[in-house]
């Protein structure tokens, strides 16, 4: 006869991974149910709202000397060619330049606050140095999820259920070398979805690596993101344009008199959360 074991979970209940959480004192999760969601079985975003949404550009080139950072020369190329695509594209962009860490939080709270009921989706480009999780203000640094949890579905709900897109111009410091390869339903359905959910960040460079920028033409990965969503923003899904922006990038290979900095490589790191396909409308 087999003996119940009582206090490990019984079969159909979900536990964590966490090692705990407040008031779990221990307990195992509910059993869970994956056909109640809400979430709507549509395959891709609706973008026929009457607007298709704000984009948010932080351009950060000049900083306090005090921080030991950088004039980050060609980020003002960027700036202009994201403005142009997405300006294109038929967003409300809003281009902000030069903002200490206190001036972005400020700026991006607002934004998050707005009524964004009439609008199908989300946009921020940040253009600055960085470091894994950070983001530079002229003054120092602020933490990407601050900024990010924002537009959260539990703090931002005019935009609950859209798609919020964050492509970032910033990462780490160590090199890539690269490596030799051989050739060859209804609006009216009540939703109830993650809070995390529908967001898409676009990182430059993978987790640590350095983010290549060139000094006249601009960073390897804005430049990309923009000639693809010129060539490809009517007729591809987004996943399948910045798949194309990472081969492009990919390709790239630095050219430097210093040596520790000649010859290296960077990819781009998608991260979606993304819930349906995404296109732009036509």
């Amino acid at each position: 006869m087999m003996t119940d074991i009582k206090d490990g979970p019984r079969s159909g209940e979900d536990v964590s991974d966490a090692r705990s959480f407040p008031g779990s004192k221990g307990m195992n999760l509910p059993a869970s149910k994956s056909v109640d969601s809400g979430i709507l079985p549509d395959d891709s975003y609706r973008m026929d709202y009457p607007e298709i949404g704000v984009c948010v550009i932080i351009n950060n080139k000049n900083f306090h000397r005090d921080t030991g950072l950088s004039s980050r020369s060609g980020t003002d190329a960027d700036a202009a060619s994201v403005r142009e695509v997405f300006m294109k594209l038929g967003y409300k962009v809003k281009l902000n330049n030069d903002l200490s860490s206190r001036d972005i939080f400020k700026l991006l709270k607002n934004v998050s606050e707005e009524d964004h009921s009439k609008r199908s989706s989300f946009v921020c480009v940040l253009l600055s140095h960085g470091d894994e999780g950070l983001f530079y203000g002229t003054d120092g640094p602020l933490e990407l999820k601050v900024l990010t949890s924002l537009f959260r579905g539990d703090k931002c709900r005019s935009l609950a259920g859209k798609p919020k897109l964050f492509f970032i111009q910033v990462r780490g410091t160590e090199l890539d070398s690269g490596i030799e390869a051989d050739s060859g339903p209804d609006e009216t359905v009540c939703q109830k979805i993650p809070v995390e959910a529908d967001f898409l960040y676009a990182y430059s460079t993978a987790p640590g690596y350095y983010s290549w920028r060139n000094a006249a033409e601009g960073s390897w990965f804005i430049q990309s993101l923009c000639r693809m969503l010129k060539e490809h923003a009517r007729k591809l899904e987004l996943m399948q344009i910045l798949t194309r922006v990472n081969r492009r990038v990919a390709e790239y290979e630095s050219c430097s008199t210093r040596q520790d900095f000649n010859a290296k490589k960077q990819i781009p790191c998608i991260v979606s959360m993304l819930t349906k396909e995404f296109y732009f409308p036509c």
